[in-house]
This record gives structure tokens, C-alpha cells and sequence, in this order.
């Protein structure tokens, strides 16, 4: 099974809209979701650091905006 991961930090507005995008989508009700905070990783803070919310599945990214489009697409749905 597919996993995502959501590169997020606490204070951001934008992850918030980007995780409520994934808790609304029926189609990830059985998707494990981890949400991944940068601030608490010097390398995912540099890399991650002003793209974020970053939406990850196994090699391949998608930084916001994304939509439900995107996430199907990201996990090969």
C-alpha cells in the first residue's frame, strides 16, 4: 500500500490547507497519510524550508498548490 507524506510545520496556513484537502478526499480513506514536521530536521528545513506544504510518495513530490487531482495523480491513481 501507498504511503503519503505531507511536509508541513506547525503556524502554516497553507499546510492546514493542504491537510484538510487530504482528509476531505474519500479515495485516501484507507492511504496512510504521516504528516512530517521540517522545523524539527535541519535537512528537510533546508530543503522543504519555503516550498511547504510538500506532498511526497515514494520518490516523486508535489509542493502546493496541489489539488485532488494532483494527489491521485502523485499516488498513480
Amino acid at each position: 500500500m501507498r504511503r503519503l507524506i505531507l511536509y508541513t510545520t506547525e503556524g502554516c496556513h497553507l499546510c492546514e490547507l493542504g491537510a484538510a484537502l487530504l482528509r476531505s478526499m474519500p479515495e485516501l480513506s484507507r492511504t496512510p497519510i504521516d504528516e512530517v514536521d521540517i522545523a524539527l530536521d535541519e535537512a528537510l528545513l533546508r530543503r522543504y524550508g519555503t516550498r511547504i506544504p510538500v506532498l511526497a510518495c515514494d520518490a516523486r513530490e508535489k509542493a502546493w498548490p496541489f489539488n485532488a487531482e494532483d494527489v491521485l495523480e502523485l499516488l498513480g491513481r
